[in-house]
């Protein structure tokens, strides 16, 4: 009923900038909270960045000062601006969000089909 589309992966040498965008469709009344996860080969998928509906954002520690998460209400999309960027960042990255099909369901989640970064030299 809802669609995640990613966007932005992609190649990049250490040091370097990547910027991911995922646009929820669907039938959406409202959606909640935001987030990026990733999932680097032989390793559990962990949370990287999470926006409240409000605005409210919080990061692993491991990229904070260098990632930075957002949102546009108005498009249902989130994004994850990427600085900076180490080889261990390497992984599939896949966005999530919290959505209210109308006002009287309770809050359904949904996973995008995933991005791949990968950070090499």
């Amino acid at each position: 009923q809802v669609q995640l589309v990613e966007s932005g992966g992609g190649l990049v040498q250490p040091g370097g900038s990547l910027r991911l965008s995922c646009a929820a469709s669907g039938r959406i009344f409202r959606v909640n909270d935001m987030g990026w996860y990733r999932q680097a080969p032989g390793k559990q998928r962990e949370l990287v960045a999470a926006v409240a509906g409000g605005g409210s954002t919080n990061y692993v520690d491991s990229v904070k000062g260098r990632f930075t998460i957002s949102r546009d209400n108005a498009k249902n999309t989130v994004y994850l601006q990427m600085n900076s960027l180490q080889p261990d960042d390497t992984a599939v990255y896949y966005c999530n969000a919290g959505v209210l099909h109308d006002i009287w369901e309770s809050e359904h989640t949904y996973w995008g089909q995933g991005t791949q970064v990968t950070v090499s030299s």
